[in-house]
């Protein structure tokens, strides 16, 4: 019986190792749809003037003036994954069911994109960390990556059910009705959490945020 070299046989095993880790990847990320193609803001509309796209990523502009940006399509049920990049002290969001009027943070939820390790968010509420349903649902702190570096980051919304996964760690996982009764904890009124689809946006603050490689998988 002939034998494998044993150089060979290992490269083959590597081989083999990479070709599952490809398909268990291609797995992973099946029934997600793209909804930025790297070049332009085709498929978005709304605060166009205060985004850009710059390297392959959505450039929200550092100018003052802020705006949301929001896809052309509503969402009911999905999961939303992307990566970020923050400078420092800079605020943004990710508006989710949320309608084309109005602050998304109470008309329909939004998700926090911050670096609220910066010193001029010293007084900060948990509910306003990144990564927290703004009002609602406070997200652990600690998993941001040093500002210049890009995260990733999983946002999962279903039913009543919203769950955020900051670079491989859930630092949110709740039940949006429950965490709004018979109050949410900032006391405030959020009639977007009764909303059941609406647009994703970029709730820009006139920070100078980055985003790329956004996909959306809908869930039924």
């Amino acid at each position: 019986m002939s034998r494998i070299p044993l150089g060979v046989a290992g490269s083959l095993a590597f081989s083999f190792m990479l070709l599952a880790a490809a398909t268990a990847e291609d797995k992973k990320e099946e029934g997600f749809a793209s909804i930025f193609d790297g070049q332009s803001l085709k498929g978005w509309q709304g605060g166009t003037g205060a985004y850009e796209v710059k390297e392959g990523a959505i450039v929200c502009l550092k100018d003052g003036k802020g705006g949301n940006l929001y896809t052309e399509k509503e969402y009911a049920n999905f999961v939303l994954r992307f990566e970020f990049k923050l400078t420092p002290g800079a605020n943004n969001g990710i508006g989710i069911r949320a309608p084309r009027e109005g602050d998304a943070a109470f008309v329909g939820m939004e998700v926090q994109v911050l670096d609220n390790d910066h010193p001029s968010y010293k007084g900060l509420q948990d509910y306003q960390t990144h990564g927290s349903v703004y009002g609602v649902l406070p997200a652990k702190r600690g998993f941001l990556k040093k500002v210049g570096e890009w995260n990733s980051q999983e946002i999962t919304c279903d039913g009543k059910h919203v769950k955020v996964v900051l670079n491989g760690e859930t630092i949110v996982d709740g039940d949006i009705e429950k965490a709004s009764t018979p109050s949410t904890i900032d006391k405030r009124e959020h009639p977007g959490l009764k909303r059941d689809k609406g647009y994703i946006c970029f709730c820009g603050h006139g920070a100078h945020v980055e985003f790329r490689n956004l996909r959306v998988k809908e869930l039924k």
